[in-house]
């Protein structure tokens, strides 16, 4: 008889729908192999402080596995460890951590895929213009590489500069007003750099508010953004799906726990999608087709 393996999943937040997809590739991957999981997230979006809480709850209920975004690169290193140490399989995906080696990883190329997705604007607004880029949660391992291919793309074309940049923390309210006050100082704004779809969404707000706009791109894909781009309001995203991230996690934990060997290190790609192609994304999370993770693991 198959084991029914209890995994606790827990991300960053419960505001950005990327993790809601996320909580729901994990449910249904962990549903389709006869596990048990349940979903965790703190109540204050990216806090470490609640996300150490919840593993500390992980310590106390010894579940065979937990699976986790971590909201910083660094604070809950003493809480991994002793995951490792009790015997509890840890999986990361989308952040990793410094100093602490998980069972298993699950990414995809931050730094490449904004630096495509980047590209992919400047060429839609003929290779010169005045650009803003708004920056993901600085406590985030994904932030900086996410700016630094925005950033090295926008430095290859003479004709393109940075009006500004500042922190919209992966958060939709935090987008919306950084937008506001740049909207405000910058009266031509030709296009926008956005390190997710969550903050994407905030620009777009913002935009609204003042009767003005401008091609925007973000990353993640999530349902909200392939609809801006079907009506317009934004010109593509990049397919970071925290939805695949944590269903191949899921998979390929259960094969740890059943055995087997999956990779330490999965990287998945990342396509950019635009109207050409966003078609097979207009679904939400939980009629999306999970990933074909046994070809992955």
């Amino acid at each position: 008889m198959t084991t029914r393996y209890r995994l606790y999943c827990i991300t960053k937040n419960q505001t950005n729908p990327a993790y809601d997809g996320a909580r729901i590739g994990a449910a249904r991957t962990a549903r389709s192999l006869g596990c048990d999981l349940l979903n965790y997230a703190p109540e204050k979006p990216d806090d470490p402080a609640e996300q150490g809480r919840l593993l500390e709850r992980v310590l106390k209920d010894k579940p065979d596995a937990v699976l986790i975004a971590p909201t910083h690169s660094s604070h809950l290193n003493p809480l991994f460890k002793e995951i490792i140490k009790s015997g509890i399989i840890l999986g990361f995906f989308v952040s990793d951590v410094s100093d602490v080696s998980p069972d298993i990883f699950v990414t995809s190329d931050n730094y490449s895929l904004a630096g495509a997705v980047g590209t992919y604007l400047i060429e839609r607004i003929g290779r010169k213009g005045g650009l803003v880029v708004l920056d993901g949660n600085p406590n985030s391992i994904t932030s900086a590489p996410r700016t630094q291919g925005f950033l090295e793309a926008a430095a290859s074309y003479p004709g393109i500069r940075i009006l500004a940049r500042e922190s919209g923390d992966y958060q939709r309210d935090t987008a919306r007003r950084a937008m506001t006050d740049i909207l405000r100082r910058q009266p031509k704004v030709e296009g926008v750099l956005a390190a997710n779809d969550f903050m994407a969404m905030g620009v777009i707000d913002a935009f609204n508010a003042s009767y003005r706009s401008a091609p925007i791109v973000g990353v993640n894909a999530m349902p909200e953004a392939i609809r801006a781009i079907k009506d317009g309001e934004m010109c593509a995203t990049v397919a970071y799906d925290a939805m695949h991230m944590a269903s191949v996690l899921t998979a390929a934990t259960v094969k740890l726990l059943r055995g087997r060997t999956p990779p330490s290190r999965i990287e998945l790609p990342a396509e950019i999608v635009d109207i050409k192609n966003c078609d097979a994304w207009n679904l939400p999370y939980a009629e999306r087709q999970l990933p074909d993770w046994e070809r992955m693991i």
